[in-house]
């Protein structure tokens, strides 16, 4: 199973906003970098991801899983990105800033501390497990 990690303004679409979507979820979409829609053409149904806040906060706020693998974005006039959906899984307990991912020898080469702009992103299984030891999940 792959892991990823997605991200988003909490003012324009917050990790409160995608919880409350429920099990139905969301569409991830209005991604229009093409690293970032290759990302999103590899990632299958039931792989999870990191949420994270972009912006000020700048932190891993929660986990979410694909629920609905990639197709055409109606929102993209070019017809040239797509989107995937995802549901809100759970909390991080303890949200993992990025400052905190930057100072962390064990994340030094994860890409959200390398390339930050990318908002698809991957994350190595080592990646995965060392930030939900931090986050606090079990």
């Amino acid at each position: 199973m792959a892991y990823w990690l997605l991200k988003s303004e909490p003012e324009s679409w917050s990790w409160e906003a995608q919880k409350a979507k429920g099990a139905k979820g969301e569409p991830w979409s209005g991604v229009r970098n093409h690293q970032a829609k290759l990302n999103m053409m590899a990632m299958k149904k039931g792989e999870r991801a990191f949420f994270y806040h972009s912006g000020k906060d700048r932190e891993i706020v929660g986990i979410v899983e694909v629920i609905g693998t990639y197709r055409p974005d109606p929102t993209d006039e070019t017809g040239k990105f797509g989107l995937v959906d995802v549901k809100a899984v759970c909390d991080l307990p303890r949200r993992v800033t990025l400052a905190e991912a930057k100072a962390d020898p064990k994340l030094a080469k994860m890409m959200l501390v390398v390339f930050s702009r990318l908002s698809v992103q991957p994350v190595t299984d080592a990646e995965w497990k060392h930030i939900c030891k931090l986050g606090g999940v079990k």
